[in-house]
């Protein structure tokens, strides 16, 4: 066929005498704004920062350590020798870890069962507290009689060397280092004891366990663990000990009591013994001092009386003769009919009578 009956029928629209509709005629092409294709440029860039935001949140690449905890990073895994203190710290996903361990005061109470069921792990940990609980001691006395122990003990694990206790003893560390050595020391204190004297020497125990266990505990390598305190809370003894130690305090208290009334009865008859010669002394001593008394006024009158004595000399009783003999002259003056009768030598008063033969005795003072 002519080339340009080809042409004719292409325009027409059709092969072999079909029919074709004619194009419809094209519309101008929009241009895309430059804001969509700077948003779809950086697409990519948004789905990779979306990718590893879920990856942070999924793999968790950091850690927050409190206060009283440390961290222990292991890479690929082995333990770090220096712990992480508190604070945040990173770390590579899927090829460190880090394991946080309490440094707080722990403790482990063995306590004798009262209806709890003491195998549960519930009943033997505390979780977050930090206090296990686990079943009372039990120890032969020096006789082989059986003896419960409840003691608590409180200690912590040191920090510096929190890494190499982990890595040496695992996460159970308490049940490897600290109640093996609290049942061994325990049992061998109580084995040197007779079962009637722990009660009595309670406090001597008591000191002998808490010695024995700081002692083993800082003996171990590294010294893994500081012990802070241990509390001896009760000792348990069998029945016919306590029966025993009771009949034995009841006759104790018996004799107290009759030790108590003699030295009462012994004391009340020293008191009065005591009363009575102190009124015996208090009479004496009176007596004494009315008899000194006299013998002092006694003493006293002889020798006013001495001096006295002394001091009459022969010219001092003429003088007193003369003023004697004055005062009568003078009394005779007044009374002319008065007899007198004069006693020489002034041992004798001198006496005078009236004329009325009433008698007036006059004494003068020699």
């Amino acid at each position: 066929m002519p080339a340009d009956l080809n042409d004719y029928f292409n325009k027409k629209g059709g092969n072999n005498g079909g029919d074709k509709k004619p194009e419809r005629p094209q519309r101008p092409r929009r241009e895309t704004p430059n804001f969509l294709n700077d948003f779809s440029k950086k697409t990519g860039w948004l789905y990779a920062l979306m990718a590893l935001a879920v990856l942070l949140v999924i793999a968790k690449p950091f850690v927050v350590i409190n206060s009283g905890e440390v961290g222990i990073k292991a890479t690929a895994g082995k333990y770090e020798k220096d712990p992480l203190r508190p604070g945040l710290h990173f770390f590579i996903p899927f090829l460190q870890q880090v394991m946080v361990v309490d440094t707080k005061v722990r403790s482990i109470n063995y306590t004798t069962s009262r209806g709890h069921d003491m195998s549960s792990p519930a009943y033997r940990m505390g979780g977050a507290t930090g206090v296990m609980n686990v079943p009372s001691i039990s120890a032969l006395d020096a006789r082989g009689l059986l003896i419960s122990m409840d003691i608590t003990v409180q200690y912590r694990l040191k920090p510096d060397t929190a890494p190499q206790t982990i890595a040496t003893y695992g996460t159970s560390w308490e049940e490897k280092i600290i109640n093996p050595i609290v049942r061994d020391v325990v049992r061998n204190v109580i084995g040197s004891y007779k079962a009637e004297e722990l009660p009595v020497k309670r406090n001597d125990i008591a000191e002998a366990i808490k010695i024995s266990i700081e002692k083993q505990v800082n003996s171990k390598a590294g010294q893994p663990v500081e012990l802070s305190t241990v509390n001896l809370r009760e000792i348990v003894l069998p029945p016919k000990i306590v029966e025993q130690i009771e009949r034995v305090q009841i006759a104790k208290q018996e004799a107290d009591r009759v030790q108590l009334e003699v030295e009462r009865a012994k004391q009340e008859a020293e008191k009065k013994a005591a009363l009575a010669q102190g009124d015996a002394n208090a009479r004496k001593i009176k007596a004494q001092g009315q008899a000194d008394a006299i013998k002092i006024e006694a003493d006293a009158k002889a020798y006013e009386n001495t001096e006295i004595g002394n001091s009459l000399t022969p010219n001092m009783l003429t003088l007193k003769q003369i003023e004697v003999q004055g005062q009568f002259n003078a009394a005779l003056k007044s009374n002319n009919n008065a007899q007198i009768f004069l006693t020489p030598g002034g041992s004798t008063p001198n006496i005078w009578v009236d004329s009325k033969n009433k008698i007036k005795t006059t004494t003068a003072n020699q």
